[in-house]
């Protein structure tokens, strides 16, 4: 969703007139808090949190266009302002950097932007709304020639990606790399997980072609959305006959289940060891009745996994526990199969989180890599031989993926790999009908099953 592109007036309260959108400068500010927030290590969703009800969707608007921007605003900033200004002017001013950016769609006239991110100023720091204003105005008269310069010295400012995200990227993926790191550049597909339990594909595509929606299939059960709408226009979203999931999110529960003469026994006992926010538990229990645990460390997060399964009507067993502290939770009866959705940098869904570029720092691969072995090596003796194991990452780092799954292979005597997608990237090779619109984000797969 795109904030309207012209500011309006607001009643003399600060609220909007009825039918009217807040001024660009209110949403501004929300913006630059919420930026600012994402820049002292909290995630963006739960910075919007905070955010206004009335000022959230284009907040959210605004600050996704800056996350993606951020790169190219933190290297314009260093080089008109060489001496960092405080935080809270620092923050307004990289997002207006960001907005101002040359971009193929902007989401305001440059001289409405400047104008609004002044009158914000006024607002928030009156003493700098001066120099924030002089700031502008000169990135405007230098910026065809400064952003080439900047984006050909500086890879930072070229990909919008933090310098080590751009090294490791290179280094494992070098054919792809470029590719990769524009792709998180572009929205994400709106995909959609037909409930099978009510219907497939097709039928809910001719649901959606009575009501303008076009759409096309990209499986029995999932649909990709020519554009992304609000759920609650998704024909029976509140009765649990559609949920939104990616196509890459969607291959789990299929791995899991498996196919043919491999695929689990109606009743099996099924783990899904970090289950929150619940779409890949639900689809296991819409494509077939097992019995599910589904854990997670975040109670907190655990109330999703709930709403999720009471909006589609399914049952599942719910505990809130570390997946790793085996001895607090484990009743001592083996699985059939084990999803393990590991904790991971989410580097393979930028496309949908821009602001997970910023918030992880080099150090950070190492811990999750120790964390996804601890977990693989605590959860592995809970399963039954001839069990299988679902290891899978939302990330495109080799070392939370291929590098930790033979780590694994070459200490667990009693694991064996079976086929699985592996390394899936965000890129058009990985897609359904070889165009954007079926992309599915970057994620990884593996499949161990234990020796009996």
């Amino acid at each position: 969703m795109k904030p309207d592109r012209s500011p309006r007036p607001s009643t003399p309260t600060g609220r909007p007139a009825p039918g009217q959108a807040l001024p660009l400068a209110t949403l501004l500010e929300h913006t630059a808090h919420a930026v600012a927030a994402v820049r002292a290590g909290r995630s963006l969703t739960d910075a919007l949190a905070d955010c206004p009800p009335a000022a959230r969707p284009g907040c959210q608007a605004l600050s996704f266009h800056v996350m993606k921007h951020l790169g190219g605003a933190q290297a314009a900033r260093a080089a008109l302002v060489p001496r960092q200004p405080p935080a809270e002017v620092e923050a307004l001013l990289l997002c207006a950097l960001a907005l101002l950016w040359p971009d193929g769609e902007p989401p305001y006239g440059e001289h409405t932007l400047v104008d609004q991110t002044v009158r914000c100023a006024r607002q928030r720091t009156p003493a700098q709304a001066g120099f924030i204003n002089a700031v502008l105005r000169r990135f405007l008269r230098e910026r065809a020639a400064l952003v080439p310069r900047l984006e050909q010295s500086d890879p930072v400012a070229r990909f919008q990606h933090p310098r080590w995200w751009i090294a490791r990227v290179r280094q494992d993926w070098p054919q792809q790399a470029e590719a990769l790191l524009a792709a998180n550049q572009v929205h994400a597909p709106m995909a959609l997980r037909v409930n099978a339990r009510h219907g497939d594909a097709s039928r809910y595509l001719a649901e959606l072609a009575g009501i303008d929606l076009p759409a096309i299939a990209a499986g029995e059960h999932a649909v990709v959305l020519d554009r992304a709408v609000p759920v609650d226009r998704l024909p029976g979203f509140a009765e649990g006959r559609v949920s939104v999931q990616d196509l890459s999110a969607q291959r789990a529960a299929l791995l899991v289940l498996g196919q043919g003469d491999e695929r689990l026994p109606e009743g099996a006992r099924v783990l899904d060891a970090c289950s929150a926010p619940g779409g890949k538990t639900a689809h296991l229990l819409e494509l077939a009745t097992l019995d599910l645990t589904a854990l997670d460390a975040d109670a907190s997060r655990l109330e999703r996994v709930a709403g999720t399964l009471q909006r589609l009507q399914l049952h599942a067993r719910l505990q809130a526990a570390d997946a790793g502290d085996v001895e607090r939770w484990w009743d001592g009866q083996p699985f059939d199969a084990i999803l393990l959705d590991a904790p991971c940098s989410a580097s393979g869904i930028v496309r949908r989180h821009p602001d997970a570029r910023w918030l992880r720092r080099p150090g950070d691969i190492p811990e999750l890599a120790r964390l996804q072995a601890r977990l693989l090596d605590r959860l592995w003796p809970l399963l039954r031989p001839g069990g299988r194991l679902i290891y899978a990452t939302c990330s495109i780092f080799k070392a939370e993926g291929e590098d930790q799954v033979e780590a694994f292979l070459q200490r667990t005597v009693d694991a064996e790999r079976r086929n699985a997608p592996g390394h899936l990237l965000p890129l058009v090779d990985n897609s359904i009908g070889s165009s954007a619109a079926g992309v599915g984000d970057g994620f990884y797969y593996a499949r161990l099953d234990k020796r009996t």
